[in-house]
């Protein structure tokens, strides 16, 4: 069992930036393949990027590439992602989730890939 919780969200205005953290429990974060996702009032929950176990490889959703930078520190069981240049479009409940048996070339995207989830924190992006 791993309990995932976020923290970071917030306020921000166009164009600023904010970081999320995921902290998790347990002894085998390193175990997992980290994501993020998002969901914004009346749309489906949405990937938002991927880290592997080792953090050597990461993948991002178009509409973020560029902008948004997901990283792990294993030793502190966290991930975090790092957004700048943040759009309104960018609203929404941000969501960490562990993926116990990832794979190169498994759907990454996939919700239903994923093990636990934290309980979201919000980020609006308003001026």
């Amino acid at each position: 069992q791993v309990q995932l919780v976020e923290s970071g969200g917030g306020l921000v205005q166009p164009g600023g930036s904010l970081r999320l953290s995921c902290e998790a429990s347990g002894r085998t974060f390193s175990s997992y393949a980290m994501g993020w996702f998002r969901q914004a009032p009346g749309k489906e929950r949405e990937f938002v990027a991927l880290i592997t176990r080792s953090g050597l490889t990461t993948y991002y959703a178009d509409s973020v590439k560029g902008r948004f930078t997901i990283s792990r520190d294993n030793a502190k069981n966290t991930v975090y992602l790092q957004m700048n240049s943040l759009e309104p479009e960018d609203t929404a409940v941000y969501y960490c989730a562990a993926d116990r048996t990832y794979y190169s070339g498994s759907d990454y995207s996939k919700k239903q890939n994923y093990d636990y989830w934290g309980q979201g924190t919000q980020v609006t992006v308003s001026s």
